[in-house]
């Protein structure tokens, strides 16, 4: 059940003689598949080849021992991979950030029980940007993998009925990027202090910078944006115009004289502004192509959700499949460039039967909204039910089809609980990344709940499993006439036993 049960110091306090073993964090951390999820995710961490470095020895007993007169470049020792991925785990499951969740479980020996630990740590793990290099390594397979477990617990402690990942509930949602929101005069100061940036990095030297009139130009457009005099407020974004291209054709012409290489490096920064300043002229997308939000984030869409107080969110679309009872979420995916609902369904479906493959289970029948119109042909095999074919329902479909609106109240936990609400990694990589994490901290924290609301009774039918036939009769009947809390059971201690059990 612990980490290390056969070290002892004397002089040191095991963290399970700290913590309240009842408490369901504790209870999840002897019930999650430790060892199989370090060796899905293990192959990812492997020492890699590099030029010049002379790889280890194998033999039969593994690495050979080299004894070099040389300094070391092997660094310090790895973080152990139970750490790092219970340390993703709490993050999305309490809500905190990277800095936030390795300051934490300093603090916390419950934490550290669940990360493996034997004895408290008063330091962190790890340095917060192990996370990020973490993350990176582990991939969207990896992160996959962390999700899939979360399900494969809630079956096997039997939180979940197996039969209940055939029914499934799909919607979707918008991912927000961590960016300020895009107004033409702040996105071409950006595209001007970008490129005055630029043309110093690679040597050229610009007639002028427009440093003061443009800093004065994007106050007085957001002055006159406030009070409604919206002629003078296209008037400033007009002339901030007239700069970002004057400053692009200068840096354009120059670096062409200095070589291609110059000009190559600058190909990026030249684009993004000519976007800029030519969607900035114009309501509608110039000729076919989607308009930059951000300059650090180009994934990022604009998606209308008809939403009445948020008429648009910037960010990217993300699929949510949850169970149709239980409310446990079995597949979660960011598709960008803002695709059509419908389109994204095969896709969807395809994750959650993979993420539930362990469990023997596929879905069946989903339920969507209206959004989903128009996709049966596509998904072959499986039973798309919504409200816009009332004929073709049958009367116990169109009961089941009231439940649908129960993951409107899943997305905003997803969101207002686990990190949703805003993403903070880098590109669309880091969107798929973040879009599964927020689902597999939502089903930690949803075992956790479950686990607290079975309560002892769930950890003494394990017992009664376990050691039945050892005691008198009169004492299983006692116990099974008893209720948790009892005086019963505290006189006789089978909390403590269930516990040990567990």
């Amino acid at each position: 059940m612990f980490a290390c049960p056969a070290t002892d110091d004397f002089f040191r306090a095991r963290i399970d003689q700290m913590i309240d073993l009842r408490h369901p964090l504790a209870v999840l951390a002897s019930r999650m598949p430790w060892q199989e999820i370090e060796a899905a995710v293990a192959h990812r961490f492997l020492r890699k080849a590099h030029d010049g470095v002379a790889m280890p020895d194998l033999d039969l007993f593994g690495e050979k021992v080299q004894r070099q007169v040389s300094r070391s470049h092997a660094g310090r020792p790895r973080v152990p991979l139970r750490i790092m991925i219970s340390l993703l785990y709490l993050k999305h499951a309490f809500n905190e950030s990277d800095e936030g969740v390795v300051a934490r479980w300093a603090d916390t020996p419950r934490w550290q029980f669940f990360s493996g630990q034997s004895y408290y740590e008063d330091r962190p793990p790890c340095d917060a940007t192990t996370l990020v290099k973490f993350r990176k390594l582990l991939g969207e397979d990896g992160v996959e993998e962390l999700l899939a477990q979360t399900i494969n617990v809630a079956v096997e402690l039997k939180l979940i009925k197996p039969q209940e990942l055939s029914r499934v509930i799909v919607d979707s949602t918008v991912q927000e990027k961590a960016i300020a929101h895009p107004t033409d005069s702040r996105l071409l100061e950006i595209a001007r202090i970008k490129l005055v940036g630029a043309a110093k990095d690679a040597g050229i030297a610009l007639k002028q910078t427009f440093a003061k009139e443009g800093e004065q130009l994007s106050r007085q457009a957001g002055r006159f944006a406030h009070a409604r005099q919206f002629k003078r407020m296209r008037r400033a974004i007009k002339r901030q115009r007239t700069i970002v291209g004057r400053l692009a054709r200068e840096i354009d012409r120059k670096a062409s004289a200095m070589g291609q290489a110059v000009r190559e490096a600058l190909d990026e920064v030249l684009g993004k502004a000519q976007r800029i300043g030519a969607q900035s002229a114009q309501r509608t997308t110039v000729d076919g192509q989607p308009k930059l939000y951000a300059w650090h984030a180009p994934e990022v869409s604009c998606i209308s959700k008809g939403k009445a107080r948020r008429p648009y969110e910037f960010g990217v679309k993300v699929g949510i499949a949850s169970t149709f009872k239980g409310n446990l979420i079995v597949g979660a995916r960011a598709f960008h460039r803002n695709p059509y609902d419908g389109h994204t369904l095969s896709s969807q479906l395809e994750q959650a039967t993979i993420l539930m493959q362990d469990c023997a289970a596929a879905p069946e029948t989903v339920f969507v909204d209206l959004g989903y119109r128009g996709v049966d042909a596509e998904n072959p095999g499986v039973r798309v039910v919504h409200r816009g074919k009332p004929k073709r329902l049958t009367a116990q479909e169109r009961r089941q089809l009231k439940r649908r609106q129960a993951i409107e109240p899943i997305i905003g936990h997803l969101k207002a609980d686990h990190r949703m609400d805003r993403c903070h990694l880098k590109g669309e990589y880091g969107d798929r990344l973040h879009a599964v994490l927020c689902a597999a901290g939502y089903n930690i924290k949803w075992l956790l709940r479950m686990i607290a609301k079975k309560g002892v009774p769930f950890l003494r039918a394990l017992f009664l499993r376990l050691v039945k036939g050892t005691m008198p009769r009169w004492f299983w009947l006692a116990l099974a006439a008893s209720r948790p809390g009892d005086r019963l059971n505290d006189s006789l201690g089978v909390r403590k036993l269930w516990l040990l059990a567990a």
